[in-house]
């Protein structure tokens, strides 16, 4: 078991579930219907890789190490990178500032760790001995 990806899974998951209550209570009046399914689809994306990473954490001690290593490193890269720049987006657009949308490009980023974690435990997985 990796420790330290379990620690950064319950607190993910923690800021999760405050964050998600605080569009459902606090935002979804005050921004516009576009802004709120933009923080939505990063609370959302930021869930499912808490339990992706819970997944890596527990069996990191049966797979190869390095590539599960990688694996949560890059869903954590991924939740800050695609899940953070949703967030700031939802701030930029509530805010009304012109001339930041460029933050938006930095969302498929996050996508591409996603993803890379997701073949990293697939490759890791796939290689375990049968016990």
């Amino acid at each position: 078991m990796h420790k330290g990806f379990l620690q950064t899974a319950a607190l993910l998951g923690a800021i999760s579930v405050a964050l998600g209550a605080f569009a459902a209570h606090t935002l979804k009046d005050r921004i516009s219907d576009y802004a709120l399914g933009i923080f939505e689809t990063a609370v959302k994306y930021q869930f499912y890789h808490v339990f992706a990473l819970l997944i890596t954490a527990i069996i990191y001690q049966y797979g190869k190490r390095n590539l599960l290593r990688w694996s949560g490193i890059l869903f954590i890269m991924g939740i800050v990178l695609f899940s953070g720049s949703l967030y700031a987006l939802t701030a930029i657009k509530a805010a009304v500032l012109p001339g930041y949308s460029w933050v938006g490009a930095i969302t498929p980023l996050g996508g591409l760790c996603f993803i890379a974690g997701w073949i990293l435990m697939f490759v890791s997985v796939f290689t375990m001995k049968k016990q």
